[in-house]
């Protein structure tokens, strides 16, 4: 086991790590979410209560499967339910169902019932929403914000990729100065800032969280990731 900063991509699950990981220290290029490394062969999940979720090492069946959590193809590792026929990559089955950003506490839910302040949308995806309910982000949605900047950043893409990413990165600002202008013109200013500093705080440890390490010390590790 060794702690690292920089994102790597997980040999099991093929998903994106950080922090603490298993390294393979002979050839050195094999690299393990802890979840990954140790998985008990079955959990249970409570937004699943009838499934037994059981540990594959690779997906079930010929058929390309998707996590439910995230939306996202099973390409390694994953816990599969044989009777229902969902599919939880590791680290998505071990997301806390309560995280704290320091100020507030996030809560993991199935779906959502008010807009994610990334992608506009609401209904299906695991989602985390703040305890007033006014702040939602999807999985998927940090998902793809980390990926493809972590992708830009550490796997040598072509520099248009690259100037790309950073426009598309600060992006979430956008969305949440469109969102709290339409809704409250008047103090549009004092909520657009607050706001921002609740994205950047809960985008951090929800980015730690799907990584696999969801902690504090993590949390100041992957701001980069993130427009401040």
């Amino acid at each position: 086991m060794e702690y690292t900063e920089i994102p790597f991509s997980c040999d099991g699950c093929k998903e994106a790590g950080i922090g603490l990981k298993y390294k393979c220290q002979v050839c050195h290029d094999f690299d393990l979410h802890k979840a990954c490394a140790l998985p008990p062969p079955s959990i249970t999940n409570p937004f699943y209560k009838k499934c037994d979720f059981r540990f594959y090492y690779s997906s079930p069946g010929s058929v390309m499967r998707m996590c439910d959590a995230c939306g996202k193809d099973v390409l390694g590792f994953v816990y599969h339910c044989d009777r229902c026929g969902f599919d939880l990559h590791p680290c998505c089955a071990n997301l806390p169902h309560v995280l704290n950003d320091g100020e507030r506490n996030l809560y993991l839910c199935m779906k959502l019932s008010s807009a994610c302040h990334y992608c506009g949308r609401k209904g299906v995806g695991w989602s985390y929403r703040s305890e007033c309910k006014n702040y939602n982000l999807h999985v998927a949605c940090v998902k793809e914000l980390l990926v493809e900047s972590w992708q830009a950043m550490y796997l040598n893409v072509d520099k248009n990729k690259m100037r790309e990413m950073q426009t598309k990165i600060p992006s979430l600002k956008g969305k949440l100065v469109n969102h709290h202008t339409s809704k409250a013109a008047a103090t549009r200013g004092a909520k657009i800032k607050r706001c921002c500093q609740i994205a950047g705080g809960a985008v951090r440890v929800i980015i730690c969280a799907i990584l696999g390490d969801p902690t504090a010390l993590i949390a100041a590790a992957v701001g980069t990731f993130i427009s401040k």
